[in-house]
């Protein structure tokens, strides 16, 4: 089903939003990297449902446990099982669900593909698949930090028409952290949590923009041709739910400069290192890190799943609407920034053990 992913720093989510748990099997992580349940739980916190009231209320703690690949709180290079168990599920909510297809959700080709599907909270095509990523993206940053210094931030950048002021380059963890939408802009954050309130008691939903940062990442990550560092971290976060649009460096914009204006002219820095006076490449060049911040921005829909009538289609093909019950995000953004943190963290760490394989052999 495509539930794997990654070459060295392998990883394997499983699990449905209303069985009984998810998560995830990690092969390929080094041994004697540190890491413990609380790392871990740290990271799941910023995704887990519940955590504000701009979130769906589903209460979660999303209790992390390892059940393999850890002793005395360090990986032992065998495979690393980590679970979390669903404890409010409300499988009645989505009754209707079970014979009416969702508007802009998976029911509907999941049918077409499979011949059955788990209406039950979404199954397999729900947000909460994103758990294993999130828990192996925690062990995944911190093999980062632990042997290159890597820093990865994401944050909201833009939701609907509103777009924060942030400056990649200097963004800390805990601007991102000090509001409950997750955006450095303080100003701008207040006016997207009234945005999203507003949008939440209508019934309705609506889109926006995680930007995502990748410091100090070391020169010569990515394997031309077909595994470009970026066409990599293109796949990874656009396997996302609701993801619908990725851009690296200036993306779209650069479309409107000529080369003279676009191309990153190369200097000497202090330390006698190659470096570029602009970053217009987000930090990759030819697919392959260059050694300046990757800077990537990566776009979410609008939720599918609305309060608000809408016409639709049964099981049986019988034209009807539907007005959906449950709960749900009025707007993904904020529990979206873990979940391409941690995309990015796992193939940077991919390809950082990919690299040292083929390239610091001799």
């Amino acid at each position: 089903m495509g539930s794997t992913f990654g070459h060295l720093f392998r990883i394997t989510t499983f699990g449905e939003s209303h069985g009984g748990g998810v998560g995830v099997v990690i092969d390929g992580c080094p041994p004697r990297v540190e890491i413990s349940e609380a790392d871990i739980q740290t990271e799941l916190d910023r995704r887990r449902p519940g955590q504000s009231h701009i979130v769906t209320p589903r209460k979660e703690e999303d209790r992390c446990e390892i059940l393999s690949g850890v002793m005395d709180g360090k990986t032992l290079g065998t495979p690393i099982a980590l679970l979390v168990r669903n404890k409010d599920a409300r499988s009645q909510d989505y009754d209707e669900m079970a014979v009416k297809y969702r508007p802009s959700h998976a029911d509907a080709t999941y049918d077409a593909k499979y011949g059955i599907r788990n209406w039950r909270g979404g199954g397999r095509s729900s947000a909460r698949e994103t758990i294993g990523r999130v828990a192996a993206g925690a062990i995944a940053k911190k093999i980062l930090h632990q042997v290159a210094g890597v820093e990865i931030i994401g944050y909201v950048k833009r939701i609907k028409d509103l777009e924060g002021a942030v400056d990649p380059n200097t963004v800390t963890m805990e601007q991102v952290e000090s509001n409950i939408v997750r955006c450095p802009d303080h100003e701008c954050a207040e006016r997207m949590i009234e945005l999203i309130e507003q949008t939440g008691r209508s019934g309705d939903s609506i889109g926006g923009v995680v930007e995502c940062v990748a410091r100090a990442v070391p020169k010569g990550l990515g394997e031309p041709v077909f595994d470009k560092l970026e066409a990599d971290l293109a796949k990874a976060v656009m396997s996302l739910p609701a993801s619908k649009g990725f851009e690296i460096g200036s993306g779209f914009a650069g479309t409107l400069l000529t080369g003279l204006q676009h191309n990153d002219e190369f200097y000497i820095d202090d330390q006698g290192e190659i470096r570029t006076v602009t970053n217009r490449s987000g930090g990759i060049q030819g697919g392959i890190s260059n050694g300046e911040n990757i800077i990537l921005r990566v776009a979410f829909k609008p939720t599918a799943t609305i309060r608000k009538e809408q016409r639709t289609v049964t099981t049986d093909g019988e034209e009807t609407v539907l007005a959906a019950k449950g709960r749900h995000d009025p707007c993904v953004l904020p529990r979206a920034v873990p979940m391409v943190e941690a995309m990015v963290a796992l193939v940077l760490c991919d390809h950082l053990l990919r690299h040292h394989g083929q390239c610091e052999l001799l």
